[in-house]
């Protein structure tokens, strides 16, 4: 009996062990992307700021186009400016010196002789002077805003017409007036002034309207614009010329007429006639000069925009 005892049961209380697991949660995985590679973060663009920023580099690249020139430059851009500016105002002084010295002055329909003498004088103010002046101030308002300029270049324009329009009638009045009548339109002073009157008449009227007028709507015009600017310039400066060949036929022509056989006896007068011509002949040239010369002109590295036409 005793061999057949059974063996005794574990106790109820002893239990298996049980597996314990890590409840964390698991970590990302590391990213190895360099910092460069990642797209920059959005920012918020300020257009004030970006106009101020557009100003000065406009404005340091100004600078710098400035400073391109040497002493050299600077020297005979000087030289050739004052030079114009003498010829300008000199050829105007030697011709009111010519009329008021040798003519006897001024007047009107009263004394027609003497109201010839308005029409030298003003022609050379108003197609020579105001005009000379309204095409050199590209090139000497360097430094203005070309809005400003184109202003100063229809001002003395504008100045130049009440000069010719006066001008004109007094050498008529005094051929209509004189005893006997004298012909108008048969010398070839006349067909030259009449040809600088005409082209100086029809640039007025297509620089206001194209240059000014059409300013309103800039944005539409500004290839029309642009692609007028060297056909202007290249008539204002054929009329110009046309002026300066006008005046000199007309002194020769004057003096031919009043001096007779004492101008080639080296006359007083004759030799005053003859300095006003050769001023004048120098001014074309000089003025010439100047317009061609790229480095004169008006921000010349610079290509045309809209803004600045």
């Amino acid at each position: 009996m005793e061999s057949n005892s059974v063996s005794p049961m574990p106790e109820q209380n002893a239990q298996a062990p049980i597996a314990e697991f890590d409840k964390t949660p698991p970590t990302p995985p590391e990213d190895n992307l360099p910092l460069e590679d990642l797209p920059p973060p959005p920012t918020t663009v300020n257009i004030q700021e970006e106009k101020e920023k557009e100003a000065q580099a406009e404005s340091h690249r100004h600078y710098e186009e400035d400073n391109e020139w040497g002493c050299g430059s600077w020297f005979e851009y000087t030289l050739v400016v004052v030079l114009a500016s003498i010829l300008l105002l000199g050829s105007l002084g030697l011709t009111l010196f010519w009329v008021i010295q040798y003519k006897g002055g001024f007047a009107w329909r009263e004394d027609p002789v003497k109201q010839f003498n308005l029409h030298p004088v003003l022609m050379v103010a108003g197609f020579i002077t105001f005009s000379g002046f309204s095409i050199l101030l590209y090139r000497i308002c360097r430094c203005c805003k070309r809005i400003y300029v184109k202003l100063l270049h229809t001002v003395f324009h504008a100045l130049a017409i009440p000069c010719v329009a006066l001008g004109f009638l007094a050498v008529l009045d005094s051929h209509n007036l004189a005893q006997p009548p004298i012909p108008n339109f048969y010398s070839l002073h006349s067909w030259i002034g009449l040809a600088a009157m005409g082209l100086f008449a029809i640039q007025f009227v297509v620089g206001f309207f194209s240059f000014l007028v059409l300013l309103c709507c800039e944005g539409a015009t500004a290839g029309f614009r642009a692609a007028l600017v060297p056909i202007h310039a290249s008539f204002g400066l054929t009329t110009f010329v046309l002026a300066v060949a006008a005046a000199v036929t007309g002194l020769t022509e004057k003096a031919l007429f009043t001096l007779g056989p004492h101008y080639q006896l080296f006359h007083e007068e004759g030799i005053v006639l003859n300095t006003i011509g050769v001023s004048l002949v120098a001014l074309a040239i000089v003025v010439g000069y100047i317009l061609q010369r790229d480095e004169f002109r008006y921000r010349a590295h610079i290509l045309i925009r809209s803004g600045d036409l």
